[in-house]
This record gives C-alpha cells, structure tokens and sequence, in this order.
C-alpha cells in the first residue's frame, strides 16, 4: 500500500486549467501536486527538478506542444503522462498519436470550464492513481509493428467464432499489437468495446484499418459479422451481437451505463454468450475497473472460451484481474501470445503475422482461481 502521496505535474498553457486542474486533484489527499508549467520546455525542466510521479499534459500549446514534449519526456524521464484532450476531430487525431507515443491515458477536457467539473474531478482522480501503479509500457509493444499488408477479399461464409473483446486503459496500444498480428483471412469476427469518448472511436478505428491486415471499422446498428472484420463499439453507445436468419450483426444501443460505463465490456459479453454460446470467445485484456468480468462469466457458463490477458503484459492489471479473481477466466495468455492462441482457437494452427509465441506464454486457470 502506498504511504507517500502521488508527485503529479501539471502542464498546460491555459492559467485557468493550471488552477482548475490542481484544485481537481486536491480533493483527493494522496495526491499532491508538486508543481506546474506553462509549456513543454517548462514541463522538462519541473520534470528534472520536482521529479513528479506523474504528469498531466495538455497538448495544445504554443512553443514546445505537447506531442514533443511528449516525445523527450520518454527519451529522457520517463514517467506516466495523462493528456488532456479537446473534443474536437483535431483533439482526437492528436490524443491518438500521444497513446502511440506512450502516454499512460487521456481525460477530455470540459467544453465549458465549469461544467462536468466534478465528473471530470473523479476521472482525472482514478487515472492519475492507475497511472502511479501501472508499467510504464507493455514490454512487448517496443517491437515494432509487422509490415502492412493487402486487405483480402471478405469472405461470404459465416464466421466460426465470435470474439468480444473488452479493453480500457492501454486499449490502444494493445489491440493494435494484437490485431496487426491477425491475418486477413482470419476465421472470426471480431467486436471490441474500448473505454474512449464519442468522436474518438471512429478515428480510432480508421487508424486501425490502416495498420492491420483484418477490415476494422466503428460499428453502426446492422453490421455484419464477417470473417476478418473488426467492429469497434461507437463511444458513449453500447454493442451486442445477434444472430438472425439473414446473418449475425451487431446492434447499438442508448441503455444507461454498466459498472459507469457506455460503451460496456459487460454488454458485449454478455449478449455473445446468451447468442452465440459455445462459439463465443470472451476476451479481457488491460484496463481499469472490473467492466466485463461478469460479462466473461456468462460466456464462461454457456460454454464459450475465456480469455484474460496475463498481469505482467497489461498496462493496468484491473479488468483482467477482476476476471481471474472470480473464476471466469479459462486462460491466461500474454498479449504477444494473444494472436497465437486466438488461431488456434478458430482452427487455424498457423503463426500470426509477427511469428510464433513461446508455449509458456498463455496458461489454464484451474476452476475458482
């Protein structure tokens, strides 16, 4: 247990947010802000000099932005860096590319200054904590990504699995590793809910289009799952799966929040596994909070395949944990494990785009571990 309060930083142009942002912070007493800069050139100094545990960063300033300021802050020091994002199409563009960089998380920043401010408060509060716990970055994810490839053609049969994936803090990172390891002629189709806002799924989405061999797109009410397909839940709406005479398709839905949530890894789950039962594959990997672990229950109970990603390769050891802990997880797999025993479990036992993965990197869970 921690003794020392979290050292955060706090970085950002506007002299308003420089005071709103550590008056946020100081309603919880583990935390302490130990100072703030105006800029990136000020936030490497403070850095150097306060050694902050973490730091919060806008990105949009003049001078050095964030995005370079981002840049030798993990060349340089190392710490977990929370950004805060505009909601704009820009603010999303930019969020994504600083989570490529390794930034820890995002927190969107109140259209108006005082509104949501005690909502925004609690989810500046929580990150800044997973952020003072979490590894910096998975390991695995300083490999590079493998060559892109030439999307195939989609296949006209029906898929022989039905992946749900649920993933929050480290999503992105994480699900472009794993995805980009997938081939294109994969057998199942895949659905994700990522804990992000409205806007920034679709961008999210197109990105990852654009580095994996599978066809990823946000999802809206009616898409078919195909073989090789990727559905991304839209932010702020949740996503289940159903089967219908014509084909299985995806439908979203304005239900209130599960577990604080909307979108909802319990949603997803839940309905993969009353659809689809042992064809469902129930997917945890990193991410704060217990969002989907009783999603992956219901999978695990109609027969369907469960799967947590292994503590030492997430960023935040919470969804997964929370998963494991109750029973729900058949396997542990590590995330460069992941593609492999995703394969395997569709019936292709072939390597991934990236290669082949250690034996002892996914491990069964006995009953009630």
């Amino acid at each position: 247990m921690r003794t020392n309060p979290i050292r955060v930083l706090v970085v950002d142009d506007s002299a308003l947010m420089r005071k709103l942002i550590p008056q946020m912070l100081a309603t919880d007493p583990s935390i302490e802000v130990v100072g703030t800069a105006m800029d990136g050139s000020f936030c490497l100094k403070k850095i150097e000099e306060l050694h902050p545990g973490v730091v919060t960063l806008d990105l949009e300033m003049p001078g050095m932005n964030g995005i370079d300021a981002l840049k030798e802050i993990m060349r340089r020091h190392p710490v977990p860096v929370i950004v805060f994002s505009s909601h704009s199409t820009d603010g999303a563009s930019v969020t994504l590319k600083a989570l490529g960089l390794g930034a820890f998380d995002f927190v969107t920043k109140p259209k108006d200054a005082g509104a949501h401010r005690a909502e925004t408060a609690r989810e500046l509060i929580a990150k800044v904590k997973a952020a003072a716990e979490s590894k910096l970055k998975p390991r695995i994810l300083t490999g590079g990504l493998p060559p892109k490839t030439e999307k195939l053609p989609i296949s006209p049969s029906a898929p022989n699995k039905v992946i749900a994936i649920g993933v929050s803090t480290g999503g992105p990172q994480a699900l472009e590793y794993l995805l980009s390891r997938l081939p294109g002629d994969f057998p199942g189709a895949i659905a994700v809910v990522q804990h992000m806002p409205e806007g920034f799924t679709e961008m999210f989405a197109h990105r990852l289009n654009e580095v994996c061999p599978l066809r990823v797109k946000e999802a809206q009410s009616g898409d078919v799952l195909q073989p090789g397909r990727v559905l991304i839940c839209p932010g702020s709406r949740h996503m289940k799966v159903k089967r219908l005479p014509l084909g299985d398709v995806v439908v979203l839905c304005d239900e209130p929040r599960v577990n604080g949530h909307r979108p909802s890894a319990d949603v997803l789950l839940r309905s993969a596994a009353d659809e689809f039962k042992t064809q469902a594959v129930g997917v945890l990997m990193t991410g704060m909070g217990d969002d989907g672990a009783e999603g992956l229950g219901w999978v695990k109970k109609e027969g369907g395949m469960t799967i947590a990603q292994s503590e030492e390769s997430c960023v935040v050891y919470g969804m997964p944990k929370a998963a494991i802990e109750r029973g729900y997880a058949i396997r542990v797999v590590s995330l460069e494990a992941m593609g492999t025993e995703l394969l395997a479990i569709c019936g292709r036992n072939v390597r991934p785009n990236g290669g082949s993965n250690p034996p002892s990197a996914s491990r069964a869970v006995r009953a009630g571990n």
